[in-house]
């Protein structure tokens, strides 16, 4: 009895440290942008200006997607050049692409790196930096390791079980929170690490390597964001709360499943304070003619207002909706970055 208790306490305790595989989706990205690339500014044929490398790509489109698209076409490192520090909470997320023969299971798509070094000088190898963490989706398996030069490069690894297959598109997230890692694929969490990142290093480094000639990765809509979101005290105390979790498909009014953790956090608010109304507020960039914005956003606002009726029983009679447009940036439509962060919801209490 006491060898089945302290195997099981092992277990638990194994578990726990390393991480394990869990289905619940709850991403919400940071509330401010620092890094966006969807490669929409750049000519076709070129290498994304943004990015720092040591390989080669281009940016193509495919039939079988929408918008530009970032193709790894040589073996290397590919690191967003981002100039804000990361701070202690942030979120990541792109779509990722594979081209291969492989089928269902493919051998290998990228290895991803989060990395405490020189953004001037990030080394190469398996273990570069003073400290990192390896993420490398292989068959139907992600396996994990983590190292630092204080612990001799040494530290912990784990895996969990997910496939990705070639020809598939997915939308992939982590969210940081100091030491600790979370990985979605699309609405799927498939990590969850407290101890991902080794105490008492700055990691200031996302780093994507291909290290294989049997698959061709493309990626894109590359974001990255700092902060949590305090969505409760946005909209109840300051009245107003501005969300960037809340997705569409490309010039349409149909919500993503990403969308879904926000959306379910803005109804537990509301339900919470029953003596509250909201104006939901669509946004978009200047891009595509006035008119045609203007009724994209409206229509976007009254998307979000439905699913919280539908999906969450919220009383219609406290939603109301607005369509924006392009009408009030908050940054200038200049570069990617900025047109990214008028492309918003906003929920303003009245």
């Amino acid at each position: 009895m006491k060898k089945n208790l302290l195997t099981l306490t092992i277990w638990l305790i194994s578990i726990l440290c390393i991480g394990q595989t869990t289905s619940k989706f709850d991403f919400i990205p940071g509330e401010k942008i620092i890094f966006f690339d969807d490669f929409s500014t750049e000519s076709i044929g070129d290498f994304p200006l943004q990015w720092l490398t040591n390989g080669s790509g281009e940016i193509v489109t495919l039939k079988q997607l929408e918008g530009r698209w970032f193709q790894i076409t040589q073996s290397g490192y590919y690191i967003p050049e981002v100039n804000d520090s990361f701070t202690d909470n942030y979120t990541i997320e792109f779509d990722m692409f594979t081209l291969s023969d492989w089928g269902a299971q493919i051998p290998s798509v990228v290895d991803l790196y989060f990395l405490s070094g020189e953004l001037a000088n990030p080394g190469y190898g398996s273990q570069p930096g003073l400290a990192g963490l390896k993420i490398q989706p292989s068959y139907e398996n992600i396996f994990w390791n983590n190292w630092s030069e204080a612990r001799e490069w040494q530290g912990d690894e784990g895996m969990a079980n997910f496939t990705f297959k070639s020809m598939t598109k997915y939308h992939i997230s982590f969210w940081i929170q100091k030491q600790r890692v979370r990985m979605c694929v699309n609405d799927q969490k498939v990590l969850d690490l407290p101890k991902g990142l080794q105490a008492n290093y700055t990691y200031n480094i996302f780093r994507i390597d291909d290290n294989s000639s049997e698959t061709t990765p493309l990626i894109s809509n590359f974001r990255m964001a700092t902060g949590m979101p305090d969505m409760r005290n946005r909209l109840i105390t300051e009245g107003k709360l501005v969300s960037y979790g809340i997705y569409f498909d490309v010039n349409s009014d149909k919500l993503k499943t990403e969308s879904t953790p926000s959306i379910k956090e803005i109804a537990t608010i509301l339900n919470e304070n029953p003596g509250i109304r909201v104006k939901i507020a669509g946004h978009t960039d200047s891009d595509g003619a006035d008119d045609l914005n203007l009724s994209l956003s409206k229509k976007r606002a009254e998307s979000v207002k439905n699913e919280l009726i539908k999906t969450y029983n919220i009383d219609a009679n406290r939603l109301e909706t607005e369509g924006k447009g392009e009408s009030q940036p908050l940054a200038p439509n200049n570069n990617a970055l900025n047109k990214s962060k008028n492309r918003r919801v906003e929920f303003i209490k009245s």
